[in-house]
């Protein structure tokens, strides 16, 4: 740092105080930032709590299939014991190998800072490769608290996958649709499991009288399904502290009338522990339904995908802990008690379970498994919000309106338009078919698209953020295709039984997602290369006599770097621009939360005089914009205190003659500072320009009825000067200017690109909520920019 005389030491004295006790605290307030999103400690007590808290939340889906699961195996009914016994064999090593091998102690590991799912492996590759297929990251964003990511040494395998991926756009864009295909069928869940959950639960109400209709049991699903969904509004937070209660009670039912079966009827079907039971079963029925039983049996993990997508409520400990202590254990009492009870009444197959349970608890069982199974059908519904809002962030689905239903917990939200599209597609799925058969074979699909989904994603997991040795890998494969490839056959082999609905569903999501992705990439495409250099907005100055006029103008971007298009759009059909412009980018990182001490880059675009910045807010797939949330004050106060940090900064760079970027986190906020001289100065590496070229300077808005002033606030004005300039132009009015891009496929574009562009996503433009209504933007302040764009 050049050296100082003696006097401007003494004058300098305060602010160089001021900035080191700045500095002083910054390395302890992010190490503070970092340990908070580390993976926490927990003690024994609070993980036992946590363990007993999931159970209502992670494991319902997955202890709600003994509902279901025999009826599925044996739809034709049993022929003999062997049959029971070969098939409660495959379940055991099932629900051994898929939910506690696979799941619980290996893929719960992959996880973002405690967010699991199909997107959180996502975010994960895209930090570790650059395979986004939206380029608008920035090497600051690498510097997040909540980024966290791996190196590689040269020749590792590691860096040969991460060059590979990010050589070609295809096979980013192959990755990508993987990603859409494993959310779209998680999707799929979300309606499939109300269905079957509550219909399964609903059918006691017939095994006590016999002589009622299936279509009273069909009429009450349907009655429980309009509850559910109309309760949802209320959120999860004001009923769920009944959750884990009920999840347990129901896992201490369901183990205690398997073990209670156990000794009345059979004790013989223990012997499928025995694993030779598993090649008995298949060479006996290998001639004749072998796929129809392997479809059932497959219904035994379904839950599994969202025992991990519900990782975020719960530390990993706590969830291994509940699952092998109580719902595994459970489980296996439960289907081995059942297989008891069929053996010894083989035409009650149907309804084994309400079948087997004693007369005397009956009714109580017949509450309990409908809690139960409302519990289960709410933790797949939350998912599936979750799943849609991950895919909003990452720009593949259309802008919804999200509630919060927590003050909380921000992750509990609620989607209107997405609940009741589920909501009738639930009454269509329950009603169409009316039996769990069908239902069955449709929710079996779905689960095992998702399964393998996880297994290929996990591939490049293990190699680029775990680095496990290739031999890991190839075995982490081959033993997962072994099981869930012959499930994933037998699933598809029953499409014309009801397999094809999740299929349908799926493709109609996939279509919504990959439309809306292509036409946001591509917009943000033609950003890009539309982008104009500051060099030709200053020249336009004197040539079109632009004026400065009174106030605060936003102009909305997608760029993170530049002048957006619509701006000398905008300065061309109106030659004038506002006393201060604050160009704001919004995008979204491959990361599960930007803390919001963390969440505002700003930096001054041009000198002094010219009072324009850039400021970029970032957010997380997780993040979402509060209701109550004043984000044009927020965008103000940040430009206040970058005025401010810059002012402290200045003078104590290494040279007075280039500008030093440098950056701050102090008060809650972290700016990229840039400051720049009179005879050279630059805007992102992008253009130089000397302090001869000319722009009419912004003027001070007037203050209680003065004319304005005709001097503009010069390069030597003082911090004070500018930050009453900047309240004083707050006050004259503040303006936010939004581009609204039309997308139309060009003239010679084919029949397919122009159903998808001119109809199908103009129909969703056309019904999704502005940017204006989601940044809380009063509409006596908006000002929209329109230009069309041809693909």
């Amino acid at each position: 740092m050049a050296s100082l005389s003696e006097s401007e030491v003494t004058n300098r004295g305060s602010m160089w105080e001021l900035d080191q006790n700045l500095d002083q605290p910054m390395d302890e307030e992010a190490g503070r930032l970092k340990n908070m999103y580390r993976e926490k400690k927990f003690s024994s007590v609070l993980l036992l709590r946590l363990a007993f808290q999931s159970l209502g939340v992670v494991f319902g889906d997955l202890g709600t299939s003994p509902l279901y699961v025999f009826y599925n195996i044996f739809p034709r009914g049993v022929d003999n014991d062997e049959d029971v016994i070969g098939a409660l064999s495959l379940i055991i090593y099932t629900l051994t190998l898929i939910p506690l091998l696979k799941y619980v102690f290996v893929v719960l590991r992959a996880n973002d800072n405690g967010q699991g799912g199909t997107f959180a492996l996502y975010s994960l590759l895209c930090r570790h490769a650059k395979i986004n297929t939206i380029p608008n990251q920035h090497r600051t964003d690498e510097e997040l608290t909540t980024y966290s990511r791996q190196t590689y040494e040269e020749n590792s395998v590691a860096a040969k996958i991460k060059i590979w991926l990010e050589a070609h756009a295809y096979k980013r864009n192959i990755l990508l649709i993987l990603v859409l295909i494993g959310t779209c069928t998680a999707i799929g869940d979300g309606i499939l499991t109300p269905a079957i959950s509550v219909l399964s639960a609903s059918g006691g109400i017939k095994v006590q009288n016999q002589n009622m209709s299936t279509d009273v049991v069909v009429l009450v699903a349907v009655v429980i399904l309009i509850g559910l969904f109309s309760m949802q509004h209320y959120g999860t937070d004001k009923v769920g502290w009944l959750f884990a209660p009920i999840v347990l009670l129901w896992f201490i039912l369901i183990g205690s009338v398997g073990a209670v079966n156990i000794h009345k009827y059979n004790n013989s079907v223990l012997k499928a522990y025995n694993p030779v039971h598993i090649y008995r079963f298949f060479r006996r029925r290998w001639n004749s339904d072998i796929w129809t039983s392997l479809g059932g049996v497959m219904l035994s993990v379904t839950g599994t995908e969202a025992l991990y997508a519900d990782l975020c409520h719960f530390p990993v400990q706590a969830i291994q802990i509940a699952f092998t202590l109580i719902v595994f254990p459970c489980l296996l009492l439960a289907y081995t008690g059942q297989a008891a009870y069929i053996i010894s009444n083989k035409q009650h197959v149907v309804d084994a379970f309400y079948r087997s349970i004693p007369d005397a608890i009956y009714w109580p069982a017949f509450v309990i498994a409908t809690a139960a199974a409302i519990v289960a059908s709410q933790a797949t519904i939350s998912a599936t919000y979750s799943i849609i809002k991950q895919a909003l962030a990452l720009g593949c689905f259309p802008r919804v309106k999200i509630v919060h239903t927590s003050k909380k917990f921000l992750g509990q939200i609620y989607i209107p338009d997405i609940n009741w599209v589920l909501l009738v597609l639930c009454i269509a799925v329950t009603a169409g078919f009316k039996n769990q058969s069908q239902i069955g074979n449709a929710y079996g699909t779905a689960v095992v698209i998702v399964m393998l989904v996880t297994t290929f994603l996990m591939v490049p997991i293990m190699l680029l953020v775990w680095k496990s040795h290739w031999v890991v890998v190839v075995t982490f494969i081959v033993l997962s295709l072994m099981v869930e490839a012959p499930y994933f056959v037998a699933c598809i082999l029953k499409i014309d039984q009801g397999g094809w609905v999740p299929l349908v569903v799926a493709m109609a999501f996939f279509l919504i997602m990959y439309v809306w992705h292509f036409c946001t990439v591509k917009r943000y495409e033609f950003e890009m290369h539309s982008k104009v250099s500051m060099a030709w907005i200053l020249g336009l100055g004197p040539s079109l006599g632009l004026v400065r006029v009174p106030g605060i103008g936003f102009v909305y971007t997608e760029l993170a770097s530049g002048v957006p298009h619509i701006f000398s759009h905008f300065i061309t059909n109106l030659p004038a621009i506002h006393s201060v412009v604050v160009f704001v980018c919004v995008k979204y990182l491959p990361v599960y939360t930007v803390p919001t001490e963390e969440r505002f880059l700003v930096r001054r675009i041009g000198p002094k005089n010219f009072h324009m910045f850039r400021c970029v807010a970032r957010y997380g797939y997780k993040d979402l914009h509060k209701r109550d949330e004043d984000f044009e004050k927020m965008l103000f106060d940040c430009v206040l205190f970058f005025v401010r940090l810059e002012s402290m900064m200045e003078g104590y760079s290494d040279s007075d003659e280039f500008s030093v970027p440098e950056q701050r986190t102090t008060g809650g906020n972290a700016f990229m500072a840039e400051r720049m001289t009179c005879n050279t100065m630059c805007s992102n590496g992008e253009l130089s320009f000397s302090s001869q070229d000319s722009i009419v300077p912004a003027q001070s808005p007037p203050v209680r009825g003065a004319r304005w002033s005709t001097s503009a606030a010069g390069q030597g004005s003082t911090v004070g000067d500018e930050l009453e300039f900047l309240n004083r132009c707050k006050d004259a009015g503040v303006v936010h200017i939004l581009g609204n891009t039309i997308v139309r496929a060009r003239r010679d574009a084919g029949v397919v690109k122009k159903l998808a562009v001119d109809y199908m996503y103009a129909f969703m433009r056309r019904m999704c909520r502005e940017n204006s209504v989601i940044f809380n933007v009063p509409h006596e302040s908006l000002l929209n920019v329109g230009q069309i764009y041809y693909i």
